[in-house]
C-alpha cells in the first residue's frame, strides 16, 4: 500500500526522533508539513512574550507536561492552564502566548490561513498592557514565518521597545524578565 501520507505511525516514537527539532522560540515542528491541515509537534520548556493571533481556530492536545496560555481578551488579560491530558480549542483570533515552563509535548492542530487573514504577533508593555510592537502578515508556513517576525521584534534596540504609555522598556527576547513582570504587575496565577 502506498499512502499519500504513510501508514499510521506511533506519534511518540516520531517526537523521539524529531526532539532536536522542537526548540526555540516556537519550539514546534510539522508533523505532515504537506497535509490539508497545519499539524504540529510542540515541545518544551518554553517561554514568550509575543502574543499570537491567529484568523482560525486552534487545538491543543496537552499529551506530556502543563502549559498555560496567557491571553488578552476583552480589554484584560487571563490565564487558561492547559493540563496534561487535556485538549483545548482555542477560538480564532483571541490573542494568546503559549507558556510551557516544564518539559513536555503538545499535539497542535490549525488550519491554513485563508488568503487575506493574516496572523499576527503583537508584543505589550508588562506593565501597562500598552502594544509595542507588532508584526503581521500571511502566514504560508508556521515553522518558516513567524521566527522570523521574532526577529524583527528582537533585533531592535531597548529605545525602539519603550512603551509610548508608561516608558518602561520592554525585554525582547529576555521572556523570563518580562513574565516575572507581567505576572506581578496583572496578578497573575501561573508565571
Amino acid at each position: 500500500m502506498n499512502l499519500q501520507y504513510g501508514l499510521p505511525a506511533n506519534l511518540m516514537t516520531w517526537a523521539e526522533k524529531n526532539h532536536d527539532k522542537l526548540s526555540p522560540p516556537v519550539c514546534n515542528t510539522a508533523i505532515f508539513p504537506d497535509g490539508d491541515y497545519i499539524i504540529n509537534m510542540v515541545g518544551g520548556p518554553n517561554y514568550r512574550t509575543d502574543f499570537h493571533c491567529n484568523p482560525t481556530e486552534e487545538i491543543f492536545y496537552q499529551i506530556k507536561g502543563n502549559a498555560h496560555l496567557n491571553i488578552w481578551d476583552r480589554g484584560k488579560f487571563e490565564q487558561i492552564l492547559i493540563k496534561e491530558g487535556d485538549i483545548f480549542l482555542l477560538p480564532a483570533n483571541l490573542l494568546h502566548s503559549p507558556q510551557r515552563p516544564e518539559p513536555g509535548l503538545c499535539l497542535l492542530v490549525e488550519k491554513p490561513r485563508p488568503e487575506g487573514n493574516p496572523d499576527a504577533l503583537n508584543w505589550y508593555c508588562a506593565n501597562c498592557a500598552t502594544l509595542v510592537f507588532s508584526a503581521s502578515g500571511q502566514l504560508t508556513n508556521l515553522v518558516e514565518n513567524l521566527p522570523a517576525w521574532y526577529q524583527l521584534f528582537y533585533q531592535k534596540s531597548d529605545a525602539e521597545r519603550i512603551c509610548p504609555s508608561c516608558g518602561e522598556v520592554h525585554a525582547g527576547k529576555d521572556a523570563l524578565t518580562w513574565l516575572a513582570r507581567f505576572k506581578d504587575v496583572h496578578q497573575m496565577k501561573y508565571g
